[in-house]
This record gives structure tokens, sequence and C-alpha cells, in this order.
């Protein structure tokens, strides 16, 4: 009898630490795909293009971000809208007035712009710099993509380099390497100044590199701002 009641324990406290392994193997479980869910929301959080403003020119310079060109639109970092599906176009589709419609997203068919403002509203000139990373690419998507960049109306439209001859492809300055598209310095942004920033990116349907194999493909970028300042000298 006194066996039968021990063996009796003994499934009992088996089948309740199986109950117990299986919990905490399922909570293990859920806790992984968790880490696992988050760091890929981080890395590709809705593909959203970005522009960041270096922390030292924000808070020692008074240099800030404005999707609105306002105060009230203070911030060090803007996040542009983007769209599911991009078909290839031509230059010549984007259109005329892309840098004066209107600001923040304003994208269109198979196009992504976005206006915003870079503000100085310190007491010093500064110099500072910006540059558009290639974060990531896939099936080489980036050989057609097309960048380009309005700065207080003067435009400029960045491309990856031919492979047919090696340099720039035509109506574009080259992308600075492999992993940054657009890298240029702003100088002299004097106090109370005010830049504009249309950026507009497409998959240019006349570039050579431009085929079916690209189908399918994506690319992530963001832009950011960094420093590099001067200290303007009294009575200057």
């Amino acid at each position: 009898m006194k066996s039968e009641v021990e063996l009796t324990a003994q499934k009992i406290y088996k089948r309740e630490l199986y109950k117990k392994i299986i919990k905490i193997s399922f909570l293990l479980l859920l806790i992984l795909i968790s880490i696992i869910y988050l760091v890929l929301y981080i890395v590709y959080e809705g593909g959203r293009f970005t522009v960041s403003l270096d922390q030292n020119l924000a808070n020692r310079k008074n240099v800030f971000l404005s999707e609105n060109g306002k105060a009230s639109g203070r911030a060090w970092k803007l996040s542009a809208e983007t769209i599911d599906y991009m078909d290839n176009i031509s230059v010549n589709w984007i259109p005329e007035d892309i840098d004066t419609e209107t600001v923040g997203s304003h994208n269109g068919n198979n196009y992504i712009a976005y206006t915003f403002y870079v503000i100085n509203a310190g007491n010093e000139t500064v110099h500072y710099w910006y540059e558009m990373d290639i974060d990531d690419t896939i099936l080489n998507v980036d050989e057609a993509i097309r960048v380009m960049i309005i700065r207080n109306g003067e435009r400029t439209i960045y491309a990856k380099k031919s492979k047919v001859t090696g340099g720039a492809e035509e109506g574009t300055k080259a992308f600075t390497s492999e992993s940054v598209a657009v890298l240029e310095q702003r100088a002299n942004f004097r106090p109370k100044a005010k830049d504009r920033f249309t950026v507009v990116i497409w998959i240019e349907g006349d570039d050579p590199e431009c085929k079916n194999d690209l189908l399918g493909g994506e690319i992530k970028l963001h832009m950011d701002f960094t420093e590099e300042h001067i200290k303007m000298k009294k009575n200057k």
C-alpha cells in the first residue's frame, strides 16, 4: 500500500513538473518572439524615411528642424511618409513645383517627396553637413534609384555611378560611396537663417540598370545633419 502511494505521488510530482517546464518554455519562446519583433520593428520601422539633427548642433548652437518652417514645429528628428509600392518613372514626371507645392510629406504616384526646414535660431554662424545614408537595399534596387535634393530652390539629382562608363549617370551627381548617397556641406549658415529642403526619391525608368531583376527590391534611407561651426568675428 505504501509503495502504491509513493508511486502515485511521484506521478503527480512529475506531471506538475512537466506542466511547469511547458509553461516556462512557452514564456521564454514568447519573450524571444517579442524581442525579434522589436528588433525588426526598430530596424525596419515601416520603411520610414527619417531626418535627424546632431544633438550638438541642436543643443549648443540652437539649430533645429521644422516641418512647417516655424518654431512651433521645432524638432531634432522628422519622419516622412513612404509608399508601399514604387514603379519606375522618369524625372520628367516629377512636378516642376515639387519644392513649393506644400510642406511635410507630399508623395505622388511612384515617388516620395518630403519638404522641411533647417533653422538657425542661435547667435553664431555655423557650417553644417547633410548626409543621406543607404541603410539597406534588396535586389540591388539602388542601381536605379534617384535622390533629388532641392535646397533653397537649387536642385541636385544623385545616382549610383554607371556600370557602363564608371562615371556619373547623365544629369546626376554620383553617390559618394556604396553606403552614402549624399554628402554635402552648407557653409556660413547665419543666425536667423532658414534653409528649405525638399527630398524626392524615385526609381528612374531611363536608367540602363532599371531591369526586371529589380522587381520586389527595397531600399531604406535616412538623412543626418551634423555640426561644423565657426564663430563670427565681432563687428562682422
